[in-house]
């Protein structure tokens, strides 16, 4: 469209400032294994951003085995480790063990000390038969193993894994946490893991840090989130025929299927209640479960803005 002063848009940008996250405040201990969890959009991965020195804070600060991430990275990088499940650490169409050469120049590592790291390594997470074959030609779980292993290389104080375990299988997923355990475990390594995998933070992680709309609210022990969130278990028994449930026990039924029931118990009533349950004919079978994390965070994400 032209006016009298010439050519106008008939579209104009807008610019608005977004805060990602908020008044963000923890510390971690050495040795720690921490999933950071939180819905899409919380913040997770801004966080990460932010302690690897990627992003700038725009205000407050962050420490980081005594550096600042963002003013300090060149020394900073060489005593932390960093794996983004959606981005590749290894040269895409070279050999992984060309690529392990590569981190080994960078981090100026002794010759004799890398091949014995690169050693333990393969054994440990079964590399022997892709450390000659090219990164675009190993399969996701694949390219995962080598991935950690590459940030580990250089034996970092802290490890940053942002969704290491996404889109892989249920075997490649059980042989990357047993592997993240171990090393946790035997070498002291800080782990602070981002995921939406449940598994991985029930498996893992003692301490879990939940952010929703860029706020923290929940910091502390799984157990103890648990224990505030689980307030019922389901008992399931498998009855020897179908059984007539009394009025009192009416209203504790989930589900029935034929001469199976299970039956929704207050926590702090289970142990009262179950013997009176089973007396309700011969039981074949009985079990009883605890709520998984994932059905706890559900009602967290439902709950998000509740500060502790």
């Amino acid at each position: 469209m032209k006016g009298q002063r010439g050519w106008k848009s008939l579209f104009y940008r807008k610019n608005r400032q977004v805060d990602v996250i908020h008044d963000i405040n923890f510390a971690v201990e050495e040795g720690e294994f921490i999933g950071y969890i939180g819905p899409n959009g919380a913040g997770k991965s801004t966080t990460i951003k932010l302690l690897t020195g990627i992003l700038y804070p725009s205000s407050g600060s962050i420490r980081v085995l005594g550096y600042e991430p963002h003013t300090q990275r060149y020394e900073y990088t060489y005593h932390i480790g960093v794996v983004f499940g959606q981005r590749s650490l290894l040269e895409y169409d070279i050999p992984v063990s060309d690529s392990f050469e590569l981190y080994r120049a960078i981090y100026e590592l002794d010759r004799k000390q890398y091949q014995q790291r690169v050693g333990e390594f393969t054994e440990m997470l079964e590399l022997e038969d892709l450390l000659h074959i090219p990164v675009r030609k190993l399969s996701l779980g694949q390219r995962m193993r080598c991935e950690i292993a590459a940030s580990l290389l250089h034996r970092p104080k802290v490890i940053f894994l942002d969704e290491p375990t996404i889109g892989l299988d249920a075997l490649s997923k059980h042989e990357i946490r047993e592997f993240l355990q171990r090393i946790n475990e035997q070498e002291k390594v800080t782990i602070i893991l981002t995921t939406h995998d449940m598994d991985d933070i029930e498996e893992l992680c003692e301490r879990i840090i939940f952010i929703h709309v860029g706020n923290i609210v929940y910091d502390g022990s799984l157990t103890t989130l648990m224990n505030k969130y689980v307030t019922h278990k389901d008992v399931e028994i498998v009855y020897e025929q179908p059984v007539a449930a009394p009025a009192a026990f009416a209203s504790l039924v989930k589900e029935t299927d034929h001469n199976r029931y299970v039956f929704s118990v207050a926590r702090d009533e289970t142990v009262r209640i179950v013997p009176e349950l089973l007396n309700l004919g011969s039981a074949k079978d009985v079990s009883i479960h605890e709520p998984r994390l994932e059905d706890v965070v559900k009602i967290m994400y439902a709950n998000g803005n509740a500060k502790e």
